[in-house]
């Protein structure tokens, strides 16, 4: 149960988080403010636009990692499984946003190199999340 609810939690707040970015996007399209929509910014709103969807789509995973663990009786995720889903609603959308900010040459910032560093995080913990539940359901039949 303390598993679920540590990634409910955080699935939660990181859709708050990355809802609301995609919100702050918005605004800054509907007030057609330059830093974000000039010719010469494409970049940074493809980075800006793609750290709101996939903080999203981390939080919606771990939402739904937490309601599984609730849903079949027994089932744990390992450790490390656990950790690398919360990680990579950090670091993978930290990687796109933190590219946005510096623009070289119309390339990402450095910090976009955190997003393979993410999704391989990611990966691991599907991977984790998938074997704890193909065991469990397996006990089952």
């Amino acid at each position: 149960m303390r598993q679920s609810n540590s990634h409910l939690r955080f699935g939660w707040w990181s859709l708050l988080a990355y809802l609301s970015l995609g919100l702050a996007l918005d605004l800054l399209h509907g007030f057609k403010l330059g830093w974000y929509l000039d010719a010469g910014n494409e970049v940074r709103r493809l980075m800006l636009t793609l750290a709101h969807a996939h903080g999203t789509l981390v939080g919606l995973v771990n939402v739904i990692a937490g309601l599984t663990l609730r849903t079949l009786p027994g089932l744990r995720f390992s450790r490390s499984a656990s950790l690398a889903l919360r990680s990579a609603g950090v670091v993978l959308p930290l990687g796109f946003l933190c590219g946005a900010f510096r623009i070289h040459g119309g390339d990402p910032g450095v910090a976009v190199f955190l997003v393979p560093l993410g999704a391989l995080l990611l990966i691991y913990g599907v991977g984790g999340a998938m074997r704890a539940v193909v065991a469990a359901t397996q006990e089952e039949s």
